[in-house]
């Protein structure tokens, strides 16, 4: 793979990284050697997140949400990326350059850090997951390190779904500090206007313990779907009132 653009000597003033640097359409957007293979989990729980993730103030073109996606985080190291499980970026075209379908999530290109990341554990990649493997020379900096050092990503989220285990940490003085959850088993996150927390309910089907976004009343972000089926017990609920059977309608 070539990538000249890493190489383009600046000039004065200085040209636009988009010129000089490599973007998502330079960048590989796959890693068939990353540890952790996902299942059916990995699949579901994210698109969970990203359906229900509503932020106030901002718009859905105004939010971008990914799982599984290369994140691309050092500018003098262009390959070196993580995967994050998910993660929500704020502020940012839905779209790329508001046109095209993001491949990959390129920092440089982007210019914004994602404000939450989450990190469904699996057995191989659990303790570098949770910080406790350590960085060594010469090679990429651990997820850890590039999330709180590198990304400064605000909020980082953990979660164990054999153990139904849920850590959140959150980003203060430049060093992560784990939150305490409440007697619900949630977590506000007032900068972003959210929380986050522990739902049992079915979703596509299956029954279990969901990571679900909150509003700041404690009151469950409903996906498209709950919402439709919201709407039509009501309407149910009205002609009955009015003595209609809806069933017989």
């Amino acid at each position: 793979m070539s990538l000249a653009k890493d190489f383009i000597e600046q000039t004065e003033p200085p040209r636009p990284a988009k010129e000089t640097l490599p973007t998502m359409y330079d960048l590989p957007d796959e890693d068939p050697e990353e540890p952790g293979l996902p299942d059916e989990f990995h699949y579901l729980q994210p698109h969970l997140l990203s359906q229900t993730f509503r932020i106030p103030n901002y718009t859905e073109d105004r939010i971008f949400t990914s799982g599984d996606l290369n994140l691309y985080y050092h500018v003098h190291h262009p390959l070196w990326h993580k995967r994050p499980d998910w993660f929500a970026v704020v502020g940012v075209p839905r779209l790329y350059e508001n046109r095209d379908l993001r491949r990959s999530y390129v920092i440089w290109q982007e210019g914004v850090s994602p404000a939450v990341v989450v990190e469904l554990l699996s057995p191989g990649t659990e303790d570098e997951d949770l910080g406790l493997t350590e960085g060594r020379e010469n090679t990429p900096p651990t997820k850890w390190q590039v999330y709180e050092q590198i990304l400064r990503v605000s909020y980082y989220v953990v979660f164990d779904r054999r153990t139904n285990q849920l850590r959140v940490f959150q980003l203060v003085g430049g060093q992560y500090q784990e939150l305490s959850l409440d007697h619900q088993l949630r977590i506000l996150m007032p900068t972003l206007k959210i929380g986050l927390g522990l739902w049992q309910g079915k979703y596509q089907g299956i029954e279990r313990l969901w990571l679900r976004w909150y509003d700041l009343s404690g009151n469950l972000i409903l996906t498209e779907a709950e919402q439709q089926q919201q709407r039509a017990e009501r309407l149910a609920a009205r002609l009955r009132e009015l003595g209609v059977d809806p069933d017989n309608l």
